[in-house]
């Protein structure tokens, strides 16, 4: 039986979410959805793929569908902010899924499309928008939106919005909203900044702590290939060879890097294509469609228009380009390691990586395996005392706090 069922969900809810496979209570959700309900203020720390998105949309749905009221015009009673585009669509069609038949009145709105038909949407007066900051602020100086209504209020991915330069942008929209308000932070890590704006806005907040690394490690099986940069392409081919990876997602550390990797396998006649901040809305998306429906083998991401992936069944993530900041690592890896399912992630690594390997390995308190036995090997230095000590003792805090 669905655990659902155990929740004060109304029964549409429950069937949605049964429909879309959902069984189980992931962590998060099993301490979310009560408190949201109950309209306590949260702060969530979790990265994306840990039912996040049902964690805090299905407590809302539920208590809008249950609170049905007339709604006035260029007013919404949520908010959902995000930092990408993709992950506005996302968290929008999730949305939309599990609220149908309840008659709420949603929209998503963000750049790169026209805006009309978002004006027009607002003006009849929204239950749910999901934003991100610059279209929002755009509506919000044009007076096309208004809060005067607004009930509750979700900051997504707020530490994603820092990296992207989004933080006043963040703080701006925050001085526009009405006080009285149940408030709801995600994040998946805690920079001083973040600590400072939960203070700031959340009152008696309900503190949910899922861990990355356990992701990371339990699910995820990770390896890593060391070669000269010369051989990536060749080793890309090799891997991709192989049969069993049907849904392949490659992260890269360019826009041009991502165009160019797409041409070599288009060479190779695989199907691929890229998805990253200079194409346009239109072409990202459908991309991004085409590799859900399994039309592309291959999608090559960069990091910023990998943030709204949330594809089923992917069955590798190849790091053809290693992260600067070692939490992009555990966001990347988390895309093939869905609702409790396992996955596969290879890392290509050179030898100025070394560094950047360390920083990963102390990050998720694990060595990588690395893979010798591949055609394209080659032998490194080992990695500083330092690093293996600062492994070996969160591995032992880990299995402390178990």
């Amino acid at each position: 039986m669905s655990e659902f069922k155990a929740l004060s969900l109304l029964e549409s809810i429950i069937d949605r979410v049964s429909l879309k496979g959902y069984k189980q209570l992931t962590p998060i959700q099993k301490e979310c959805i009560p408190a949201i309900i109950n309209g306590n203020d949260l702060l969530g720390i979790a990265q994306t793929g840990t039912g996040k998105t049902a964690a805090f949309s299905l407590p809302i749905i539920n208590n809008f569908g249950r609170n049905k009221i007339d709604i006035k015009a260029k007013s919404t009673r949520s908010l959902i902010l995000t930092p990408t585009r993709e992950l506005a669509s996302q968290i929008m069609q999730n949305i939309d899924d599990y609220s149908a038949g309840l008659g709420l009145k949603t929209k998503v709105v963000y750049g790169g499309v026209g805006r009309q038909d978002q004006v027009d949407s607002i003006a009849l007066g929204l239950d749910i928008l999901v934003a991100t900051p610059g279209r929002l602020l755009d509506l919000i100086e044009t007076g096309d939106i208004h809060f005067k209504a607004l009930e509750v209020f979700v900051l997504d991915e707020a530490d994603t919005m820092l990296d992207m330069g989004f933080f006043k942008d963040v703080q701006s929209i925050i001085s526009k909203l009405p006080k009285s308000r149940q408030t709801l932070l995600f994040s998946a890590t805690m920079p001083a900044e973040i600590e400072i704006l939960a203070e700031a806005i959340l009152t008696d907040p309900t503190k949910v702590q899922i861990t990355a690394q356990t992701v990371t490690i339990d699910l995820v099986n990770q390896s890593v290939y060391h070669l000269e940069k010369s051989n990536k392409v060749p080793l890309l081919f090799n891997i991709l060879k192989n049969p069993d990876y049907e849904k392949v997602l490659i992260f890269c550390k360019t826009k041009y890097g991502a165009d160019i990797i797409v041409k070599a396998l288009e060479k190779a006649s695989i199907t691929a294509s890229s998805l990253h901040s200079g194409k346009t809305q239109v072409v990202r998306e459908e991309a991004l469609k085409n590799f859900k429906d399994s039309n592309l083998k291959v999608l090559v991401a960069t990091d910023v228009a990998a943030r709204g992936i949330d594809v089923d069944n992917i069955t590798l993530i190849i790091n053809y380009n290693l992260p600067e900041d070692p939490r992009n690592y555990i966001h990347r890896i988390g895309r093939t390691a869905r609702a409790g399912k396992s996955g596969m992630a290879i890392s290509f690594a050179v030898e100025n990586d070394i560094r950047q390997l360390n920083n990963i390995e102390n990050s998720i308190g694990q060595v990588i395996p690395v893979v010798t036995e591949q055609p394209f090997h080659k032998e490194f230095s080992k990695a500083p005392k330092q690093v293996k000590k600062k492994v070996k003792k969160i591995n032992r805090t880990r299995k402390t706090n178990k």
